[in-house]
This record gives C-alpha cells, sequence and structure tokens, in this order.
C-alpha cells in the first residue's frame, strides 16, 4: 500500500509497476531458487514490465499518467489536482488499468523468464537484495526484491532500495498487527532519512548520475561499493 500513488503518493513510478515487479521476483524464486541467477531473472523480468507497461501508458510515473501534483518530501497531494483527478473517475481509471494491465504483465514476466539459461554476472547482482538481506528478508524476499533494482529494472526511477526498505517494513510492521496509518507513517519515516542521506535526490539515475547500462554494469557498479551507504541508511529503517 505505501508504494502506491509513485510511492507514498510522491508521483513516481506507479504503484501496479512496483507490484509486478515484487510478482516477478516470486516467480524467479520460484523457477530458480535464491541466488545470482534468480536475482538476474527477477531484474529481466522487471525491465518487461517496465517496457511493456510504458508501451500501453506512454510513462511509468504515476504523476505523469494522473497529473496529480504532489509536494514533494512531504507525500501530501494537493487538495485541487486530488478533486480533479476523483471527478473525472481516476480511481476507476486506475482500477480499469490494474485488471488490463495484470494480464500484460503476467504474459511479460513469463515470457521473461521462459528462457532456457539466464547467466548472471559475478555477485552481487542487485542493490535491493542486498539491502534486502542486511534487513534479515527470506531468501524468496530477497529475490522478490531483487528486480527493483536500479529504480526497478535498471530504469532509473524512484530509488529501488528505497522501495524494497518500504516493503519489507511494511510487511513486518504487519506482522506486528500495526494499523495502515503505522505503516504509512514509518514508510514517511525512511523516506525523510534516506533523502536526508542523498542530498535531498529520490531518483537512482539522479543520484548515481547515470542509467546503469545492463545487470553487468549495475553488479560491478556494486562490487565497487556504489550505493554502500545509502543501503546501510536503508537497513537501519526498520529497527
Amino acid at each position: 500500500m505505501p508504494l502506491m500513488g509513485g510511492m507514498m503518493n510522491h508521483g513516481y513510478q506507479c504503484g501496479m509497476i512496483w507490484g509486478a515487479a515484487l510478482a516477478a521476483g516470486a516467480q524467479a524464486y520460484q523457477l530458480h531458487g535464491p541466488g545470482p541467477q534468480a536475482e538476474t531473472a527477477a531484474i529481466i523480468a522487471a525491465q518487461r514490465v517496465i517496457e511493456s507497461f510504458c508501451a500501453c501508458y506512454s510513462s511509468f510515473n504515476c504523476l505523469e499518467i494522473t497529473d496529480i501534483t504532489t509536494i514533494m518530501g512531504q507525500g501530501k497531494t494537493q487538495i485541487l489536482p486530488l478533486l480533479k483527478f476523483f471527478i473525472k473517475g481516476g480511481p476507476i481509471g486506475c482500477l480499469s488499468m490494474a485488471v488490463k494491465y495484470s494480464r500484460v504483465a503476467f504474459g511479460e514476466i513469463n515470457t521473461a523468464l521462459s528462457e532456457t539459461h539466464i547467466e548472471a554476472p559475478s555477485p552481487p547482482i542487485s542493490c535491493t537484495a542486498m539491502l534486502a538481506q542486511k534487513m534479515g528478508a527470506s531468501d524468496m524476499h530477497t529475490v522478490m526484491a531483487a528486480g527493483l533494482a536500479g529504480g526497478i529494472g535498471l530504469s532509473g526511477g524512484a530509488c529501488g532500495a528505497l522501495g524494497a526498505a518500504i516493503w519489507i517494513n511494511g510487511m513486518n510492521s504487519a506482522k506486528e498487527g500495526a494499523s495502515n496509518k503505522v505503516i504509512n507513517s514509518r514508510a514517511s519515516d525512511t523516506i525523510d532519512k534516506f533523502i536526508r542521506s542523498t542530498d535531498f535526490e529520490l531518483e537512482c539515475s539522479e543520484i548515481v548520475g547515470r542509467k546503469f547500462e545492463n545487470i553487468g554494469d549495475h553488479a560491478g557498479y556494486l562490487r565497487d561499493g556504489g550505493c554502500s551507504e545509502i543501503i546501510e541508511v536503508l537497513a537501519t529503517t526498520g529497527t
């Protein structure tokens, strides 16, 4: 839930993309188990998710799809654009998109994961999988998070590690019986801690200074210590 509206209503990647990428990771885990091959497969499937979503809706950002202006850094939506969104039937449109796109995403994920052999670079493969491990996530949840790397499938959008931290903390909070209000409050705290460590940048491509060319490029960046400080910061958000 906290990932809807482009991550706490900040207007970044549509929540459907976050959900589809997590589903892709779950399927990759079922096929390959834990480890580099499964993480690589999850990223490949997440790339297909992004590509197919953009082919359907021209953009992957909630803000551009819904035209709702947000107050960056606060996760609060301005009232007039929100009212306009509801009057124009925006929520119904989003539900219709979810029904339509779920079928598309299902097909794209299965196609991406049908490759008989997926060659994985030397680990670490995914910044988000690294973070999930540090946060004590299960093997399955680690692979599920893998495809969020590089702003989801290396697309350069809002930081996938931040999204993974919000997701993992949300699951842990739900297990504790926390209310949605508490879960959202904790997600906001995670975002606040994150932006203080990135000079108030949220997008992967802005933080890194470029988009990753491929999975090997991203893996090499991680081996050289890239984003290690951010991962450490996010790993402490659940404690």
